[in-house]
């Protein structure tokens, strides 16, 4: 009768233990990939993630555009504007010294046949008139040759000289100073004696004067 209660109790006491063991496992189920609560949760961070970075975002599009609208498109109107301008200033400035260039060419022409060419019987007044077309030094230098020497020679000898340009090129030319290269020709005859022909070229500066073009130099090269 004890062995029976004894093994009873060795039974009853197994069944407890296996009871407890099975029933009451501490340990929490492993999360892994395919854990439905483990995607719900790399979702919400992954959400979180981007409702954090989206302001940033937005306030980084936001400041290039004020960037592009208030820096660099006024500055690239600006450019345009400055360069437009600047091709409009070249352009003036290499149309005005185009006619400063032409203007100059045809007084220098102009004015060298004047100083050169003079008939015995009007020498001193057809020279004295060409020296109007003179300034500065070389002015007073050509009153007094003539009156010195070539209206003198010119009447006693029955002197006369014609001149003529066949040619003339700018070499350089501002608002208000030119230099103009000039080839000559010229025929003098003194009494009844043969024409002689010279040639030669001269340097001719010119300033403009009163709204003039007056010889000031006149170089011979």
């Amino acid at each position: 009768m004890s062995n029976r209660t004894a093994i009873t109790a060795r039974e009853d006491s197994s069944a407890v233990d296996v009871g407890n063991d099975a029933g009451t496992d501490p340990s929490p189920p492993e999360l892994n990939d395919e854990n439905p609560l483990s995607e719900a949760e790399s979702a919400d961070e992954a959400d979180l993630v981007d409702a954090e970075q989206a302001p940033a975002e937005r306030g980084a599009r936001f400041s290039w555009t004020r960037i592009l609208a208030c820096v660099v498109l006024p500055t690239a109107v600006l450019a345009l504007a400055l360069g437009d301008a600047y091709l409009k200033w070249l352009d003036g400035s290499a149309r005005a010294s185009r006619t400063a260039a032409e203007q100059a060419v045809k007084v220098a022409t102009e004015s060298t046949i004047a100083i050169l060419s003079y008939r015995p019987d009007n020498v001193e007044r057809g020279l004295k008139g060409a020296a109007d077309r003179l300034t500065g030094g070389f002015r007073q230098q050509y009153t007094q040759l003539v009156s010195d020497v070539v209206a003198p020679g010119a009447k006693q000898q029955h002197i006369s000289a014609v001149a003529t340009v066949p040619a003339a090129a700018s070499v350089s030319a501002t608002e208000n100073h030119a230099v103009v290269l000039v080839y000559i020709d010229q025929t003098t005859t003194i009494g009844s004696d043969a024409p002689t022909q010279t040639t030669s070229s001269v340097r001719v500066t010119l300033e403009r004067v009163h709204g003039r073009w007056l010889i000031s130099q006149f170089d011979p090269v």
